[in-house]
């Protein structure tokens, strides 16, 4: 694990292979342990890069709510520093929520982008309300508990009995989270605005990608947009962990679509 210090805090981040640079970010109460699956496959062509996004894993949790233009911002500075002027942006739930915010002011660094379990829809009115709930949660019984209550959630049914090493996996580097960080993204997703515009008016390349069996993004919240340079894919079986769930079904759609941008 790599830091370097972008937009004021310690950004960490693991890196594999050469090649086309890819940038996965990974969702919330994640880190870029996230990708221990899928990077190495991908890594057999491509420059892999992953980061812990701000309040997360071994990157910096400042004091405060966060802003989703403030974590893309940490993701454009760390890779200004680490010299990759150009990369493909790929987001992971939360994470897909900052690639639309770097992708809509930053799009002149980017080959292509996409959303992996996650869409361009801002909370609705309960959903902001459960975000509060998720912060109470956090700050009265701890990370541990939290993160116990989040992760089944993620995984489709059928999975929680025969990939129970997955969920719990999923739950050890959930508990890295600093309660801080946990906190202060929930406020951010809290806060986010609609991204639809992004996804209709971009030039640029964009995968979709949408867990058949997702129980917290379906399929019709991702896959908002239609166009010649627009490439959907859902991984059968999967919930909203298609990383865990389907890496290698995962890995085909992400190499597929990077040989389109060649």
């Amino acid at each position: 694990m790599t830091s370097i210090l972008a937009n004021g805090i310690s950004v960490a981040y693991q890196e594999q292979g050469q090649g086309q640079t890819i940038v996965l970010l990974h969702g919330f109460c994640g880190s870029s342990a996230y990708w221990e699956k899928l990077a190495p496959l991908l890594s057999r062509e491509y420059h892999i890069v992953m980061p812990d996004l701000r309040g997360h894993g071994a990157s910096g949790a400042p004091e405060g709510p966060y802003t989703i233009e403030q974590m893309a911002d940490d993701i454009a500075v760390l890779m200004e520093q680490m010299g990759v002027p150009k990369y493909t942006l790929l987001g992971h739930s939360l994470g897909g929520y900052i690639t639309l915010s770097l992708a809509e002011r930053y799009s002149s660094r980017l080959d292509g982008f996409g959303l992996i379990h996650s869409t361009p829809y801002p909370d609705s009115e309960e959903a902001k309300e459960k975000r509060l709930k998720a912060v109470e949660k956090i700050q009265a019984e701890g990370i541990h508990a939290f993160v116990d209550g989040l992760v089944p959630g993620l995984f489709a049914p059928k999975h929680l009995q025969t990939m129970m090493q997955d969920v719990n996996r999923t739950k050890e580097i959930g508990y890295l989270t600093s309660s801080q960080g946990a906190q202060g993204a929930a406020l951010a997703m809290r806060e986010r605005v609609d991204r639809r515009e992004v996804l209709d008016q971009s030039e640029l390349p964009i995968l979709l990608v949408a867990g058949e069996n997702d129980g917290v993004i379906p399929l019709e919240r991702t896959f908002t947009v239609e166009g010649d340079g627009v490439i959907k894919a859902v991984i059968k079986a999967a919930g909203h962990m298609g990383m865990y769930e389907a890496p290698d079904q995962l890995a085909t759609v992400i190499s597929d679509f990077m040989r389109n941008l060649a």
